[in-house]
């Protein structure tokens, strides 16, 4: 059994999952079970909106935890778990771009709730009560801002995600994405100016983003 170092300790009490993965790689099943469990619907979210195909992002959702089981003895705590989870998850989308040279589909499938709706954390808040004629209303602007995310770049997309859903500092996505921490910011400045070409007024509105400095 590996050593537990004084910064896995730390890591471990600032970050739960950290201890968990440790766990996982002393070869505990319930450890990676729960880990599972934390992290499968959010992930699968970022994929889903990443690649706009459902049963595309499963099967990468699915390679990327069958990644972290395989290399669980070689595991040690250097940065977060999502930090650590959503770069091998960047590196096998990287790796399938390059292998299938699939193009993502044009837009991304709607959901009422959860993590395939996400891309509604852009501009909506929390769930209210709302007339019937709102909601269709909410969901068209829904739509619009899912096909506006779909249409940029992937590396831009991809940092918008994470930024979003994983509430990521630019630091953070640096790590996953293998740039520095002044490119991260330069990407999402990038994204957000395109957004705004694309949403306009709409955007302004309803959908400014919230950037994750710390």
């Amino acid at each position: 059994m590996p050593a537990i170092s004084e910064s896995s300790t730390r890591l471990s009490v600032l970050d739960p999952d950290v201890a968990l993965m440790l766990s996982v790689r002393d070869g505990s099943p319930e450890a990676f079970a729960q880990l599972m469990e934390l992290h499968q619907d959010r992930l699968l979210g970022v994929l889903v909106n990443w690649s706009g195909n459902r049963q595309e992002a499963e099967d990468l959702a699915q390679e990327v935890f069958l990644r972290v089981y395989q290399t669980r003895q070689r595991y040690r705590a250097k940065a977060r778990f999502n930090t650590w989870l959503y770069t091998i998850a960047s590196n096998l989308l990287r790796n399938h771009r390059r292998n299938s040279r699939l193009r993502h589909a044009a837009s991304l499938p709607a959901s009422e709730s959860g993590p395939f709706g996400a891309v509604r954390s852009l501009y909506q808040g929390a769930p209210v009560e709302m007339a019937p004629a709102d909601r269709v209303q909410r969901e068209e602007v829904a739509e619009t801002v899912r096909l506006a995310v779909a249409g940029l770049q992937e590396r831009q997309r991809l940092a918008v995600l994470l930024n979003k859903f994983e509430d990521m500092s630019y630091l953070q996505i640096a790590e996953v994405m293998g740039m520095t921490e002044k490119g991260v910011k330069s990407l999402l400045a990038r994204a957000r100016s395109n957004l705004r070409d694309t949403l306009g007024p709409l955007l302004d509105r309803s959908a400014k983003l919230k950037d994750h400095e710390s």
